[in-house]
């Protein structure tokens, strides 16, 4: 074997080896039974709201930041979809990326 076919191998497994540790290293999602609670509040207070299309928020939970993603029919459906969420215990943040139809 050549020196720089020796090289070339040692590293690409040396790459390798270091995309492999990375990837260990990656805890796997897991749902905090806190941020379940927060989603479920938020829907519960959606459905409560005659206004609100069923299923036309998505609300997400991550490390008490709340995601919320839909289409709704007007601004001030909007507004409240984050006043809502930004109201319920234990939400740190509410990030929206809820668009309004035409």
């Amino acid at each position: 074997m050549t020196k720089s076919k020796y090289f070339r191998m040692m590293g690409f497994a040396l790459t390798l080896t270091g995309l492999m540790a990375g990837c260990a290293t990656e805890r796997p999602f897991e749902e905090n039974p806190a941020d379940a609670k927060i989603t479920a509040d938020i829907l519960s207070q959606f459905d409560q709201r005659p206004d609100f299309e069923p299923n036309a928020i998505t609300v997400q939970t991550v490390d008490h930041v709340v995601y919320l993603n839909g289409l709704v029919a007007s601004d001030v459906e909007l507004s409240d979809a984050t006043a809502i969420a930004d109201k319920v215990p234990g939400v740190e943040r509410v990030e929206s990326n809820v668009g309004v139809e035409n």
